[in-house]
């Protein structure tokens, strides 16, 4: 794999709004993503750059990048820190200290490389070695019918918590959560 794999610094937020269009234009994005790619191309200069910027402080959640020796991203990660008494994002309130991976996604050409994989596993370590409160777990939603993403959580660790929540928009859907306990 000739990746290196890094936190988004927040000067890169052109690079981060164009790989996250990019991930939603991917055939999976309907059942991978709560946002279209008609909502983000919309977003003005100022909303990537702070959420870049917020990404790349690293203190409410971390995105991770898998860059290419020629510096095109080949895919990214986000991990999102959810406290008890924090914010709910999507899905259930955290009932313990976790974090929550989002924003999953690898170019076409990069899948099948190790790129998902060596994401996974910066975004697991960042979340073990967070400051504060230990994280006790790592979760994330995946809609009931994305059965490849579901198949690659699952050889990452990842095992069914029992708990589901809507699809929104799709009130006949469900969003399964799974997680890695420490």
């Amino acid at each position: 794999m000739d990746y290196v794999i890094r936190p988004v610094q927040a000067e890169e937020w052109a690079k981060a709004r164009e790989i996250r269009l990019a991930a939603l234009r991917d055939p999976a994005a309907p059942i991978a993503f709560l946002e279209t790619y008609e909502q983000a191309v919309e977003r003005p200069d100022g909303f990537w750059q702070e959420r870049t910027s917020r990404a790349a402080e690293g203190v409410v959640g971390r995105q991770f990048i898998a860059e290419a020796t020629d510096g095109q991203w080949a895919g990214t990660v986000t991990v999102l820190v959810e406290r008890p008494a924090g914010e709910v994002r999507f899905g259930e309130a955290a009932k313990v200290d976790q974090t929550h991976v989002v924003a999953v996604f690898v170019r076409p050409e990069a899948r099948g490389a190790g790129v998902a994989e060596a994401l996974f596993r910066a975004a697991m370590e960042w979340s073990w070695e967070l400051a504060g409160p230990p994280v006790k777990r790592v979760r994330l939603y995946v809609h009931e019918r994305n059965a490849r993403a579901a198949a690659f959580y699952r050889r990452m660790g990842f095992v069914a918590s029992g708990d589901t929540v809507p699809v929104p928009g799709e009130s006949a859907a469900r969003e399964l959560e799974l997680e890695v306990l420490r």
